[in-house]
């Protein structure tokens, strides 16, 4: 499967932005999806994840009560509803699918990568 990740951009501090990743070449419905971040320097992140059996949504401590993750499966697309953004936001955000059911957290559990979207936010 492949996955395709836009939205991001620059912003200022308290500000929003939505991230999509678009699938194709696989049936997204049996993919469990997560977004994933990256900042300068450090280790990439679990942010959030969609189960694809009912839904379930987790997320980091770092980002709950302000970032959403939802998808269409209709329209091949997991989504990334990001609030209240924070400079220590700014990071290279992903997307991955997951076809087993694997921890949603942890990266190992996803087969596959999108190539990554750039948030920055400003103070």
């Amino acid at each position: 499967v492949q996955l395709q990740a836009s939205g991001g951009g620059l912003v200022q501090a308290g500000g929003s932005l939505r991230l999509s990743c678009a699938a194709s070449g696989g049936t997204f419905s049996s993919y469990g999806m997560g977004w994933f971040r990256q900042a300068l320097e450090k280790e990439r992140e679990f942010v959030a994840a969609i189960s694809r059996i009912n839904g379930r949504t987790y997320y980091a401590d770092s980002v709950k009560g302000r970032f959403t993750i939802s998808r269409d499966n209709a329209k091949n697309t997991v989504y990334l509803q990001m609030n209240n953004l924070k400079p220590e936001d700014t990071a290279i955000y992903y997307c991955a699918a997951d076809s087993l059911v694997g921890t949603p957290s942890d990266q190992r559990t996803y087969e596959y990568w999108g190539q990554g979207t750039l948030v920055t936010v400003s103070s």
